[in-house]
Formats: C-alpha cells, sequence, structure tokens
C-alpha cells in the first residue's frame, strides 16, 4: 500500500514569554496499514493514539519545540514505544516544556526518514525557532511545514528564540526550491501549495 497523510487536529494552548493562547494544531501522520510517522504530538496523546491504532509508529517528529508541538509527545513515545526526534538547535526550547525528558534522537539538515516505503526529506529551517524543520515527501509531492509557512506566508517571528530575516531565508532558499505543485500541510489552519505561497512572497523583505 501506497503511504497516506492523515489528520488529526488537537487543541490546548500555546505558553510562551509569559504568555498563553488557545491553539488549534495540525497533527499530521504518513504511512500505510502497518505502520506511520506522526509529526508534531499535539496537546492529545489519546486522541492520537487511536488514529493510530494498532499500526507501529515508526517515529515523533517534531518540526520544533514551543510547547503546542510538543506537549504529547513523551506520552505518545511511552504508550507506543516510539523513538521522538528533534533537532538539536531547538533543545532550548524542548526544555521549557519537558525538563525532565530529553528527546530520544536528533533530526539534521538533508536526513532522510523512511515509512511504508516512502521517504521523508529533512530541511533545516531556522527563523520561527532555531530548530525548526520540514519534512517534503517528493512522491507524495508534500511538504509538512509546522509553524515555517503558512497559507498566507512565514510563521510568526516575534517571540522569543524567533528571527524574521532568517525564517524568509529558510523559506526562500529551502521550501521556495520546490516544485510549484507541491502541497504545503501546516501546523495550524489550512493546507496551500508552494506556488501559490511563492507568487505571493512579494514583499516579504
Amino acid at each position: 500500500m501506497t503511504a497516506v497523510v492523515q489528520n488529526v487536529v488537537t487543541s490546548g494552548t500555546f505558553e510562551l514569554d509569559g504568555g498563553s493562547w488557545a491553539v488549534d494544531n495540525n497533527v499530521w501522520l504518513i504511512g500505510d496499514d502497518s505502520e506511520v510517522i506522526v509529526i508534531d504530538a499535539a496537546h492529545d496523546a489519546e486522541a492520537i493514539a487511536d488514529v493510530i491504532g494498532d499500526r507501529e509508529l515508526v517515529a515523533i517528529v517534531s518540526t520544533h519545540a514551543h510547547n503546542d508541538h510538543v506537549n504529547a509527545a513523551p506520552a505518545l513515545a511511552e504508550r507506543t514505544g516510539a523513538p521522538i526526534l528533534l533537532h538539536r538547535e531547538d533543545r532550548v526550547l524542548w526544555d521549557l516544556t519537558h525538563p525532565g525528558r530529553a528527546p530520544d534522537g536528533e533530526l539534521t539538515d538533508g536526513q532522510t526518514l523512511t515509512v511504508a516505503g516512502t521517504e521523508l526529506r529533512v530541511l533545516h529551517t531556522p527563523g520561527h525557532a532555531p530548530g525548526a524543520v520540514c519534512l517534503h515527501v517528493p512522491d507524495l509531492g508534500v511538504l509538512f511545514t509546522g509553524d515555517t509557512l503558512f497559507h498566507g506566508g512565514p510563521g510568526a517571528t516575534g517571540r522569543s528564540y524567533s528571527d524574521y530575516p532568517t525564517i524568509v531565508k529558510s523559506i526562500h532558499d529551502k521550501l521556495f526550491a520546490l516544485p510549484d505543485s507541491t502541497e504545503v500541510r501546516t501546523g495550524h489552519g489550512e493546507s496551500t501549495t508552494i506556488g501559490a505561497e511563492k507568487a505571493a512572497s512579494t514583499g516579504w523583505d
């Protein structure tokens, strides 16, 4: 069976710099009938586990370590035995939420993860967070962007450990180099395409 993409929307709070905001998060799953990868285990480990079912969870991949993208990761890992993977430069954010529990492995730029015979290529895209990554799946024409790129432009850069020129450079250099038809599956809200965001990007700088 060819790998397919599934989506679960979970709700909770984003907390940073002393503030707290209600958010809905996209949790993405990619796999087949026997194995799956979860991208951004947000808020509700039980809801995510229900969608996984009896499939093997190969890995829990975190696009970055803001609490609303990783707060359910340890519980899901404990329940399934799957490793949590995170770019090392986001450990400073991870430790704000899970100071007593380290990730199980590191994500690196250019690294390839495989599930259901399908490759996911890791792209380090700092800006929203220092260790933010996107995951490109060439065989499916899909890109999982976390909070780096949304329908309507770059992710937020107004809080600690973020930088606007850096996120714009990441998007231009890494993401806009992908085919325009690439479907962008975001960390919050609706999906878009690389072509649509590239066409709307005039004036970002």
